[in-house]
């Protein structure tokens, strides 16, 4: 029988990761059209430390517990539900609520799963690789013998990207940190050390040509330079704003208006912005039949996602610093029943 206390890690207010607190209170019960998840994995996003930092584009009062993408299993169900079962292994994409032992899910949410995958690498996709695949294959239908260009190749998005890229026979390039070069380079892709060398020189000298798409995760550091590498016809794709972490909410402000400015520049270029929850909520059959699809890859073992750390929920604090300092390669997860 369930415990009829729930635990959490919640972010009690605007800071570091030391605003991330351990707190138990009452099982939460599920709504009409809900069901309640005993939650086996969440990962640890970077968009986790931009609602921490108040830099997050969809404010939420605190506290509260984040945690975008979850594995687990059906532990209650709400009144009208129909289609799942008690004890069902499921997946989601939550945004916030994954940081718990029980949660709260809509039905239209839960994406069922294959039993028998490990539920760290089984949640790696629900976020990092169908944000890699919609992307690659969604927006800028990349084809075999094109090229990209991934920022942050050595984390959990990159690394999903680089092993998407290399099954569709993709020309692939990645910045990164001199420890994650080899890494990337085992990937399929060109390694650039962005900290040693002018990314935008090197595209140059490899593909005179310029690049199919660039996947821009940073944002104000990168995003100009980034639209540069791109020949005509081809997409920058912003998922992300991490160097807001440094500049602060404005930066990413003005990063929307820059995309909006530039798509009016005739020059046949396509600068967008992507949110892989956004495009669910505009197409949720795309998210679970993309997502039922990599759960299919990795039971073939088509793809290996790279799982930097396997934390208990309660060290969800020094997950958070890992990622912030940009200290891992690929994903970390929480693992919540231990």
């Amino acid at each position: 029988m369930a415990s009829l206390k729930n635990a959490r890690m919640v972010i009690t207010g605007r800071g570091g990761p030391e605003v991330l607190q351990w707190v138990e209170d009452d099982l939460p019960n599920p709504g009409p059209g809900q069901v309640r998840v005993k939650v086996i994995a969440t990962g640890v996003a970077y968009a986790d430390i931009l609602m921490r930092r108040g830099l997050y584009p969809v404010s939420q009062a605190f506290p509260f517990a984040p945690g975008y993408d979850i594995v687990g299993d059906i532990d209650a169900l709400g009144d009208g539900v129909t289609g799942f079962t008690l004890g069902q292994r499921v997946a989601a994409l939550t945004m916030i609520g994954g940081y718990s032992r029980y949660t709260i899910v809509p039905v239209a949410h839960l994406v069922p799963m294959p039993d028998n995958l490990d539920p760290a690498e089984a949640v790696s996709l629900v976020l990092n690789y169908v944000t890699a695949y919609q992307m690659v294959h969604r927006v800028a239908k990349l084809r075999e013998g094109q090229s990209f260009l991934i920022h942050g190749a050595g984390g959990g998005v990159g690394t999903a990207a680089l092993q998407l890229g290399k099954i569709a026979g993709l020309r692939m390039f990645g910045t990164a940190s001199k420890s994650k070069l080899e890494l990337v380079a085992a990937l399929g892709a060109t390694p650039i050390d962005y900290r040693s060398e002018k990314f935008v020189a090197r595209i140059r000298q490899l593909a005179p040509e310029g690049l199919d798409a660039v996947l821009d995760s940073v944002g104000d550091k990168t995003r100009t330079a980034s639209y540069r590498c791109l020949r005509r016809g081809g997409y920058l794709i912003c998922f992300g704003v991490s160097s807001a972490v440094e500049k602060g909410k404005l930066s990413a402000a003005l990063g929307f208006a820059w995309l909006g400015l530039m798509k009016l520049v005739p020059d046949g270029k396509h600068p967008v912005w992507f949110n892989v929850k956004w495009l669910r909520d505009a197409h949720p059959d795309w998210f679970r039949e993309d997502l039922s699809k990599l759960f299919g890859m990795l039971a073939a073992r088509q793809i290996q996602p790279v799982i930097a750390a396997r934390m208990p929920l309660r060290e969800a604090a020094r997950a958070n610093e890992l990622l912030e300092k940009a200290q891992v390669s690929g994903k970390i997860v929480l693992l919540c029943q231990e």
